[in-house]
């Protein structure tokens, strides 16, 4: 399957980067949003962008998304789970 998404041809410049790198940002974004909204585990999402699993969640910081997102009592529970 195949996205296309229409870009301004100035859009890289004006994000300061090359066209590759702003095709390669808009696609780690993308994945780092399907993530967060818990659609694609962490490695279906590295997997998408080319990436390993560690490469992708070291990413998730400039993002600002957790690589773990428990509550509270999720975390309790896994805490008396170990």
């Amino acid at each position: 399957m195949q996205i296309v998404v229409e870009i301004p041809s100035n859009l890289p410049d004006a994000a300061q980067c090359t066209r590759q790198q702003f095709l390669q940002e808009a696609k780690l974004g993308m994945a780092i949003k399907l993530y967060e909204m818990e659609r694609l585990s962490s490695g279906m999402a590295a997997s998408l962008i080319g990436m390993t699993r560690l490469e992708f969640l070291s990413e998730l910081h400039r993002y600002r998304v957790p690589i773990i997102d428990l509550d509270e009592n999720e975390l309790m529970e896994d805490f008396n789970n170990a």
